[in-house]
This record gives structure tokens, sequence and C-alpha cells, in this order.
């Protein structure tokens, strides 16, 4: 996480400014990043929470706020930016940054934010054989790990799929936000696609292999075939882009790839925590149901970005094409957050069945 400096006490803070008038609250955190920290990306348009801080004013009163903390996926750190001569930017830690701002709500909301941990996707180590570590039993002990069935790699399996989704999603923002290097975004969604598909063709094999499953057999191809149609849709709005030789990406696009974006985290968080649900409960709980809240947020993104392409070329027959271009566009955004919901629906069914 990326904190700076105040420009008078220098404590640690996250950027944060006042409204901008018509400037949606989002937008206007997006702008207070770049000219405080320097810093450009995803903003996702649903809050995280609200912390609480009391500021000096110029007139010496001393008065609470109330400020809505938004994620952004930084893409790029710029070299100069507007007070980079006032303040100085570093990256933390989640737990480091929370012991370095002086807000306790701040903090708190900075520990709930959470890191992705990823095994390796390369490490496959059994249940059994962490199971044997962890409790430090003796090698005796080991020789009867190879009369057990298989129990199948399928939290890694998860995991991998979950890194090549968070990077497709990356990609995608890039792809909405950034101007050059169309090409090489459009490229690494499909590659990152490519490498989806082989892990979930190595599920479905594990799955038809194994004996003894942790969850049910359902609940396991359900759950990676849902993350694989979220990171297929992705792919579908880069060729769409591609095809039509889209530019002229729209608030509302941008403010549904901020919630991709945001979705990829919370599923990278997500997975792991599988591996003991009973413990876990309870965040993946949290997780699921702001998955669930994004996706309502971008239903309405959709319809408000649809009314406006048709007022803008819906009663003109030589605009047809455009609308229809972007009613495309739209479409696989949406469906990209709805295969989120169903990743959602699937870890809570999963939940209930094991918690």
């Amino acid at each position: 996480m990326l904190l700076v400096t105040s420009r008078e006490s220098k404590r640690w803070v996250i950027p944060k400014g006042n409204p901008m008038g018509k400037v949606q609250p989002h937008v206007a955190a997006a702008l207070e990043a770049e000219e405080e920290a320097g810093v450009r990306g995803a903003v996702c348009p649903l809050p995280l929470g609200s912390y609480r801080y009391r500021k000096r004013r110029k007139t010496g009163a001393s008065l609470m706020l109330d400020v809505d903390v938004y994620p952004l996926s930084v893409a790029e750190e710029l070299s100069d930016w507007k007070e980079a001569s006032e303040r100085t930017r570093r990256w933390f830690t989640l737990a480091d940054a929370a012991n370095a701002v002086e807000e306790e709500d701040l903090a708190d909301l900075i520990r709930s934010f959470n890191a992705a941990e990823f095994n390796s996707a390369t490490r496959r180590q059994s249940l059994l054989s962490a199971a044997l570590e962890k409790s430090k039993v003796g090698p005796m002990f080991a020789w009867f790990q190879k009369l057990l069935p298989a129990t199948g790699n399928f939290f890694e399996l998860f995991e991998a799929h979950a890194e090549s989704v968070c990077a497709a999603s990356q990609a995608l923002s890039r792809l909405f936000n950034d101007g050059s290097a169309r090409a090489d975004h459009i490229r690494e969604i499909g590659e990152r696609e490519h490498d989806a598909d082989n892990i979930i063709r190595e599920t479905l094999g594990t799955v038809r292999r194994t004996f003894l499953t942790p969850f049910d057999r359902g609940s396991i191809t359900s759950l990676i075939s849902a993350m694989d149609d979220a990171i297929d849709e992705m792919q579908a709005a880069a060729n769409a882009v591609d095809l039509y030789g889209f530019t002229e990406f729209e608030p509302e696009m941008r403010d549904m790839v901020g919630i991709i974006v945001d979705s990829g985290r919370l599923l990278a968080e997500a997975l792991p925590l599988l591996r003991d649900v009973g413990r876990n409960a309870a965040r993946l709980h949290e997780l699921t149901e702001r998955l669930v809240r994004m996706e309502g947020h971008a239903d309405e993104l959709h319809r408000a970005g649809l009314k406006v392409a048709f007022q803008r070329f819906g009663s003109d027959p030589a605009g047809a094409m455009q609308f229809t271009v972007r009613r495309e566009i739209y479409k696989h955004l949406e469906r990209i957050v709805d295969a989120f919901e169903d990743v959602a629906n699937e870890i809570d069914s999963i939940v209930i069945d094991h918690a």
C-alpha cells in the first residue's frame, strides 16, 4: 500500500481532498492520488469504507471530518507530479501501513484490506505433507501418506487461476485507461486467458483422477468454471475493442473496469482462505458480500452507460454502429462482473456446506 506524508506535520497519510463539485467522489479521489502521490490507475467506484479524523483549519478551528476511501490499483508511478516537492511517498506492507498512520479507524480499514497471498503455482505439496510439517511428525510416519488415496492439488490450482484472473483484469484496466501500447495489453489478456485454460483443464482432469476431494466435485467444477467465465469475458471485451478499433472509453466503462479490478483483488484474497473454511468463514462472507454489492453497482453503470450512448447515437441512423459497438463492449463488461458474482455464490455455497 502506498502512503504519502502530509505537507505540514510530515506524518504518514493517504491521499485525500475535498469534494470537487460535480465530479464523482471516486474520480476526485483518483485525481487527488495523482496530485499528492503521483500515481494513476483504475479506481473502484465503491468505497472500501470510511474513517474519521480531526483537521485543523486556517481559521484555527479543529474539526472532525469523515473520509470515504476508494481502492485504486496503481498502474503508473509518475517521476514528477504536482506535490512532489512537498511530500514523500513510500510503499508499505499492510501491517506496516496500519502502524504508520495515526488514525485508528484508518489503521483498522487498512488491516481489513488484506493482502493477496499466493502460493507458487509450481509448488506441489499435498495437504497431508503440509499437516505433517506443521505438526512436526517425524519421517517414520511419512510412509503412511503413500497408502492414502490422492487428494489432488485443488487449492494450488484455484490460486493459480486467480493469479491469471487478477493479471488479466490489470491488463484490461491498462487497455481502458492507457492510450498507448494497446496491442500489448490485448495480447497479455489473451495470454492470461490461455494460462487459465490450461489450469481449468488440469483441474477438471484432477477431479476425474482424485479419490478424495476437499469439497464436493460439483462445487469444485462450478467454482473454477465461474472463475474461467470471468477471464473468458475479459478476452471477449479486449477482442471487441481490437476488432472495432475502439478508443472512446467512457466514464461508465472505466468505472466498470475499476469494479472488475477490485473484484479480482477480492477473489485473490478469498481463494487461499478456502484452505480452512471453518476458521475463515466470516472473512469469506465479507468478501463475497462486497462482490455481490459491486455487481449491483455495475448493473447501474451498465444501464447509465447505455442510456448515454443511446441518447448520443440512437436517434441518428448514421450513429447506429457507434451505439452497437458500445452496447457490445458494455455487454462483455457486465458479464465479467456477473461471473465474479457467480464465483461469490459458489464460495458462499462451500462455506455453508463446510463451515
